[in-house]
């Protein structure tokens, strides 16, 4: 096993909403242990290492609706908690249009050291977040919180709200039916055919919980201020959708 600390954290554990919300790229922290990955400061803050502006939407939602929250504490570049260990994206060695040095041909061990210290502790720790509401008969659904950027590979997204789900499209369909006032689609800008429901596939899937993943435009949440206006708008829309699943 890795001698490196579980690199997440679990918030308001004991909260008593209906939800339980996720942000696996809340971070764009690099273990002292990876050396940075060959980056500069420059990519260090870019999407390619985490999701700006999410762990603040995801927090607001936290407190509006009383709902525990593990997040991420480290780079998705050190380790993509939304992929399995086999795949390739869990360390990858290019993400969009740069290289990842510090990823590049990475041996077994390394691979098994990283999975030991971020993927393992953060998804058993869900799993039992998750278990012990079930065991308690507390009725949960798992919300998801993500951003993502305006332009990708030279395309501009028109979306600013998009809403992902596994095999169970009940909660999605129930959010995205709702006004938020912004530009809303469903599988949009990624679905779960791009394997970006993992999360959702390996915990609310096989325990049978409504489920759904945010994708926020990242300019629309900039700020702390963004942020947490985008949570107050979005709150009542997924308690309401929440609840007429449950």
């Amino acid at each position: 096993m890795s001698d490196l600390a579980p690199f997440f954290e679990i918030e308001n554990a004991a909260g008593d909403g209906n939800t339980v919300i996720v942000c696996e790229h809340a971070s764009n922290d690099f273990a002292s242990t990876t050396g940075g990955l060959g980056l500069n400061r420059d990519q260090w803050q870019a999407h390619i290492a985490w999701d700006p502006g999410a762990l603040g939407v995801a927090k607001g939602l936290s407190r509006a609706l009383d709902a525990p929250l593990i997040r991420a504490t480290a780079s998705r570049l050190v380790y993509d908690l939304n992929r399995p260990p086999h795949s390739q994206g869990a360390m990858p060695a290019r993400s969009e249009t740069h290289d990842i040095p510090g990823n590049r041909a990475l041996s077994a061990h390394q691979r098994l050291s990283r999975t030991e210290a971020h993927y393992i502790p953060f998804h058993s720790a869900l799993f039992a977040l998750l278990s012990r509401r079930l065991a308690s008969g507390k009725p949960t659904a798992l919300i998801t919180v993500h951003s993502f950027t305006p332009v990708y590979f030279g395309a501009l997204r028109e979306v600013e709200f998009g809403i992902i789900h596994d095999v169970d499209d009940r909660l999605a369909q129930g959010i995205a039916a709702r006004d938020t006032g912004l530009i809303t689609r469903l599988n949009e800008p990624y679905s779960a055919a791009d394997g970006v429901a993992h999360t959702l596939a390996l915990h609310a899937t096989p325990l049978g919980l409504a489920h759904a993943m945010l994708e926020i435009r990242n300019d629309l949440i900039a700020t702390p201020e963004a942020q947490q206006a985008m949570a107050e708008r979005l709150a009542p829309v997924i308690r309401g959708a929440v609840e007429e699943v449950l």
